[in-house]
């Protein structure tokens, strides 16, 4: 088994980072088979914007430019994907939110010819972490926590047919960074000891 991490933020010692390396660890540890690579989008230099390549990629008029095709093979190697990311005003950072929007193209996550879009990431278990500065009731009186799983988890994950195996706030992190730390090590220990997902045959 090998997981990607997905990691967006500038700061590799940030504490976003370090939950990453331990959702890896916690992987490891529970499975000394397995294995996981993190890809940090800012020391890649993935480039966010969508473009008119994009755009062309999405109409199918052309294949995906190069950045996106060696994202999409990098993801096809992986078992399983985790995204770890800051939470920026309640939702994802925009360059996560940039890789997703060009990554996830027509004709590689899902097919949309005009009629009911095909989902084509059934085989895919997704594993989201986000780490946030404010407290849990502060996520539920507003329903932010509830507006990111159906933006993220729904919107975003289900319209592909990728299974969201778990979708965890990792709060406080001001307060109470080493609670969030072993909390992301719990959740590489889950990721590791988690069922394969099967799709069922094609009619």
């Amino acid at each position: 088994m090998h997981t990607l991490i997905v990691v967006s933020h500038p700061d590799p010692a940030s504490l976003s980072h370090a939950a990453a390396h331990c959702i890896g660890s916690g992987i490891v540890q529970a499975s000394p088979g397995h294995s996981y690579e993190v890809a940090d989008l800012y020391a890649e230099g993935f480039d966010p914007r969508f473009n008119a390549a994009d755009h062309a990629t999405h109409r199918r008029t052309q294949a995906a430019p190069a950045d996106v095709a060696a994202e999409q093979a990098r993801i096809d190697r992986a078992d399983a994907l985790a995204l770890v990311f800051p939470v920026y005003w309640w939702s994802m950072p925009a360059l996560m939110k940039g890789w997703i929007d060009r990554v996830f193209s027509n004709g590689w996550a899902y097919d949309d010819t005009g009629g009911r879009p095909e989902k084509k990431l059934g085989h895919l278990p997704v594993y989201l972490a986000g780490v946030g500065g404010a407290d849990a009731r502060t996520y539920a009186r507003h329903g932010y926590a509830s507006a990111m799983r159906t933006q993220i988890d729904h919107g975003i994950f289900d319209y592909c047919g990728a299974r969201v195996m778990a979708s965890e706030l990792l709060l406080q992190s001001h307060d109470e960074p080493d609670a969030v730390l072993s909390a992301a090590r719990r959740l590489g220990r889950r990721m590791a000891e988690a069922p394969e997902v099967h799709v069922p045959a094609a009619a």
